[in-house]
């Protein structure tokens, strides 16, 4: 029932889609809106992170409200969120909320592009990378999302020079099973910005990913220019806006 649901639109939900897979499956928590037994609304709470992040994205926001309305009381005391336009709105009776700005999803829609782009620089990495990979992000990406079990999906590459990771992109979602993919954790050092290298990384883990799945997505805000320049380049799009928020119950 909820793949049927997100089948509908899969380059929105390619998070749930892929969350649906039973690597991910054990950290969901499901709430669907019915109405005469039909789904019209469904929302995601994924724990597979220290903090519990809500997905609430919908083409029809005044029904996914409604659903938020009705589990308020049930979500966590504090949460990270990914809300459609608008819906932050329910909660601001009941919690505070701290804004982490607007964001694109973009899905790939010409995969003809990385394929023309010479990669024979870019390495896939494995989990003895995971010292090296650490560190890259410590001194890069602080605040990333990086779940070091990703790694056995052999999705992660990387630029090394010096003998020194410079360069990485990966994923957050993997599913063969649903087809989908949601590229995350992407980041080049800053001594070695402006060389291309993340174009590189992300065109060689996006000719993987084609090889395994159907759909292959990414969120990025809205602000970071020159992130939105490089995908558009390797032939992503847009597709829709979100915010993402922090609230904490009052």
């Amino acid at each position: 029932m909820l793949e049927q649901f997100f089948r509908n639109n899969p380059e929105l939900h390619i998070y749930s889609l892929g969350d649906l897979d039973d690597f991910f499956w054990p950290y969901t928590t499901w709430y669907a809106l019915t109405v005469d037994e039909k789904v019209e609304s469904i929302a995601l709470l994924y724990t597979g992170q220290p903090l519990p992040t809500l997905l609430a994205l919908s083409e029809q926001p005044s029904v996914m409200s409604t659903l938020l309305i009705s589990i308020n009381h049930l979500l966590p005391e504090k949460f990270y969120a990914h809300f459609s336009p608008g819906l932050e709105g329910t909660f601001q009776r009941t919690h505070l909320i701290e804004v982490h700005g607007e964001h694109y999803k973009m899905a790939l829609k010409d995969r003809s592009v990385v394929k023309r782009i010479d990669v024979s620089s870019v390495i896939r990495l494995f989990v003895s990378d995971l010292d090296d990979i650490r560190h890259l992000y410590q001194d890069s990406y602080p605040d990333n999302w990086f779940d070091q079990r990703m790694l056995d999906s052999k999705q992660y590459f990387g630029i090394r020079k010096e003998d020194t990771l410079v360069s990485i992109a990966g994923i957050h979602v993997y599913s063969e099973e649903y087809g989908v993919a949601a590229l995350g954790n992407i980041t080049t050092h800053s001594d070695w910005r402006n060389k291309g290298y993340g174009t590189l990384v992300t065109a060689r883990l996006c000719s993987s990913l084609s090889e395994k799945v159907e759909h292959i997505g990414l969120n990025v805000k809205t602000d970071n220019l020159p992130a939105l320049a490089c995908y558009k380049k390797l032939g992503f799009e847009i597709i829709a806006s979100y915010g993402e928020f922090m609230l904490q119950r009052k």
